[in-house]
């Protein structure tokens, strides 16, 4: 079995780099196979990259708080172009202004993401749910 294939990228307008190279830095590090898509990208960017690599999971950040518009109706749009199992992930500053994350969390869960990452998340929480996600995780002994 190869390397799981992450589709990475910071959707919309939004042009903040430098958590997508730490994201890209680290996913790589802990085994995954990362397509980064960079910055200022639209739903279909990552769609496309998706089904050109065969990608089990996207990945999308946005630091600028637009996140929310920039979201709504990726689920629809993975699911008509043949993605209907690919997980969904988002995290960062994802909308605009000091909200309650548990509410933006059920916001996000029913637009169809898997994972929804409040800002200050480390990147380890992320690979962690990653391979719990994709069967990754080696099964404790004596558990």
């Amino acid at each position: 079995m190869g390397k799981k294939t992450i589709v990475l990228g910071v959707i919309g307008a939004d042009c903040h780099a430098v958590g997508n190279k730490i994201l890209d830095y680290s996913l790589t590090e802990a085994g995954f196979h990362v397509v980064n898509i960079g910055v200022l990208s639209p739903q279909e960017d990552f769609i496309n990259a998706a089904i050109e690599t065969g990608a089990e999971v996207i990945m999308v950040s946005s630091l600028y708080g637009h996140g929310e518009i920039d979201c709504r109706g990726m689920r629809e749009k993975c699911d008509e172009a043949g993605l209907s199992g690919i997980k969904l992930y988002v995290g960062g500053n994802i909308v605009v202004g000091k909200q309650d994350f548990q509410e933006v969390k059920k916001r996000f869960m029913q637009m169809g993401f898997d994972r929804v990452y409040p800002p200050g998340t480390t990147v380890a929480t992320a690979i962690h749910d990653l391979k719990e996600d994709l069967g990754l995780l080696e099964a404790v002994v004596g558990a």
